[in-house]
Parts: structure tokens; sequence; C-alpha cells
């Protein structure tokens, strides 16, 4: 009799199990359907599990959550869309640089402030050598006749080729009288520049604002006498200061 109890037992566990089993194969066929994630193969390894291991409880902890898959968003990529412009194609063209035109002015016997700054240097020599442009726009700035003025001094105070100590000493050309004093009646000048500006400065207003613009009309004043002699030295110094 125990072993007829025995063997209806097992015959009940062993159908108990088979209706595990078949219930557990329902459930996962039908969530393979649905979602398609869990494959036959897994479903059926899972079905022959020892059925002892299957209780109620654990049957609903069967249920194996599908897999979602991670959905990434994409960019379609830019499209550019062709434009109608037209890029032309332009040459560079570089114009000729024309050359500046440089008007020419001419300030004594057609020369122009530059030519007769060079052809009076020819003539300064000595202390003097160089101030050919002072006495150029000087003399013209004040209305005196540049080759005049510088024959004067060259005769006055030598500088032809070496100019006298009233130059070196006191800055003073062409023999000028004043104060303050060089020693005896001659004027001091505190620089060669100032000395020249103020012996063009004598002759423009005390010789030729009076219309003593000639050797022969400023002779007497300038010298006290008739100056025959000094007339035909500062004649001749003008002329080679215009040959020059």
């Amino acid at each position: 009799m125990k072993k007829i109890l025995n063997k209806m037992n097992n015959s009940v566990v062993l159908l108990f199990s088979s209706i595990c089993v078949l219930a557990l194969l329902l459930v996962v066929t039908t969530q393979i359907k649905a979602n398609n994630k869990v494959s036959l193969s897994e479903g059926v390894s899972t079905i022959y599990t020892s059925a002892r291991e299957y209780t109620p409880e654990t049957i609903v902890n069967l249920y194996v959550e599908p897999k979602q898959e991670e959905i990434v968003e994409t960019q379609a990529p830019e499209v550019v869309e062709p434009t109608n412009e037209v890029v032309e194609n332009k040459e560079t063209v570089i114009e000729p640089v024309q050359p500046e035109v440089v008007q020419r002015v001419e300030v004594y016997e057609g020369m122009t402030i530059e030519e007769l700054t060079d052809k009076l240097n020819r003539s300064l020599n000595s202390n003097v050598a160089g101030y050919g442009n002072l006495f150029a726009t000087y003399s013209l700035e004040k209305g005196v006749d540049p080759y005049l003025a510088v024959a004067i001094m060259l005769h006055e105070t030598g500088c032809k080729w070496k100019c006298s100590s009233l130059v070196t000493s006191c800055n003073n050309v062409g023999g000028q009288k004043g104060s303050p004093s060089c020693g005896g009646s001659f004027k001091k000048f505190d620089t060669l520049e100032n000395g020249i500006r103020g012996y063009i400065d004598n002759l423009a207003s005390n010789y030729f604002a009076l219309g003593l613009n000639t050797t022969d009309s400023i002779a007497k004043k300038y010298t006290g006498h008739s100056g025959s002699e000094w007339i035909a030295t500062v004649n001749k110094y003008v002329e080679e200061i215009r040959a020059n």
C-alpha cells in the first residue's frame, strides 16, 4: 500500500511539474511572439530547467523584460543648394605711374633758386663756404641783387680765398659798423648767419630802398669817396660770379 501511495505521489508531482512546464512554455512562446526579443532556443532552454526549481512563486519571476534598444538620432547631412551667382574673373590692371611734373620756377637770370645757390657757392670759401642758399634766398626776399651782395662782401672782408679776422672773430661780413662793438666802430654778431642777414638788411634799407642798386651808385656812400678802384674790383667779382 505504501508503495502504491509513493507511486501516486510521484505521479502527482510529475503531473504538476509537467503542467508548470507547459504553462511556462506557453508564457515564453507568447512573449517571443510579442517582442521578437527572446529567441525560441532561449525559451526552450529555460523550459528544460529542472522541474524542482520551479514553484508557483518562481514561475512568475521567469518573465524576462525585453531589452529596449537605444535609438540614436542622426542628423541629416547638410544640403548645399547650388547658386546661380556668376563670379567674374577680373584681371588686375596696373596703370603706369605718371612721373610727377615739377614746375620750374626761375628766380634770377633764368635760374631756379637751387641753380643760383650752386652758382654762389662756387665763389664762397673759408668761413662762408656753403652759405650760398642764405645769400640767394635772403637777398631776393629783401630785393637785393645777390651777385652784388656777394661781390661787395668778397671785396670788403675777403672770403674769395680766406676771410678776414672781422669775419672769423666778429661774424661781421662786408665791414658793417655799429654796436655792440667788435673793436673800433665795427659791429659784432652772435652768429655768422646773423652777420650775413644784418649785412643784407643794411644793403636793402640804406641802399636799394633809396635807388642805389648798382656798383657805381653804391660806391660813394659805402666807401666815403668816389671809389673808382672799389667799383672796378666789385664789378670784376660780379662777372666772375656770373661766369662761374
